[in-house]
């Protein structure tokens, strides 16, 4: 890759997203992003303050007061960006079942999304991006000519949640990001749709590699 580029992975929940964009990652030894991660470090850090997530105006004063720098770490077989709060990661704290219910309502703040677009599209600093997540296509970067757009039937969706130990009403979770007022989950313009409900990770994460370096050729 001789020139910077970003691979947008954006999807419904339980897609495969996180999956599949670290193996494009590693194929293609690009920084990985999960923005996702990014609004849960905000949540979490939302409630540890006491923050109400409910609160806009409290939240967007968070995004003000926080002091939150991206970090890009290579742990051996895989580099990515992180958002560190007073130098600190907290990984296993952003996945608790108290921060995915507040994350839905930080996500929707304006001046979150403000700030946490600004932060992501600082992470080119980095390098080559694999960033996924809700909204990488339509509104953080849109200019980027590798956009893919993953999804399944809602059945298996649900089940992969399942298997994790998740228990996630994912119809509902379609709805609200769809509706949200601010960078709503859709469809990127130009993106390759990639439907996985029959696929392994392998052979979805293989589509985008296969595309991503064919329209590399063809430049």
């Amino acid at each position: 890759m001789k020139s910077q580029i970003v691979i947008a992975i954006d999807g419904t929940s339980a897609s495969g997203k996180s999956t599949n964009a670290k193996l494009v990652a590693r194929a293609l030894d690009c920084v990985y992003v999960d923005t996702g991660a990014m609004y849960r470090t905000l949540a979490w850090y939302c409630l540890r303050h006491r923050i109400d997530v409910q609160d806009a105006r409290a939240v967007a004063g968070a995004c003000r007061k926080w002091k939150a720098v991206l970090h890009c770490v290579d742990t051996g077989s895989l580099r990515a960006a992180r958002l560190l709060v007073d130098g600190y990661f907290p990984e296993k704290e952003i996945r608790t079942a108290e921060v995915s219910a507040a994350v839905p309502h930080v996500a929707a703040v304006p001046k979150a999304r403000e700030w946490m677009v600004k932060r992501q599209r600082e992470c080119l600093q980095f390098g080559n991006l694999v960033m996924e997540g809700r909204d990488i296509g339509t509104n953080v970067f849109p200019e980027t000519d590798f956009k893919f757009y993953l999804d399944a039937q809602l059945e298996e969706r649900s089940r992969r949640r399942a298997a994790d130990g998740v228990r996630e009403n994912l119809a509902m979770r379609d709805q609200r990001d769809s509706q949200r007022a601010v960078a709503p989950l859709m469809v990127p313009l130009g993106a390759k749709v990639i439907n996985n409900s029959n696929l392994t990770s392998e052979q979805t994460s293989g589509l985008i590699i296969a595309e991503v370096r064919k329209r590399l050729a063809d430049k």
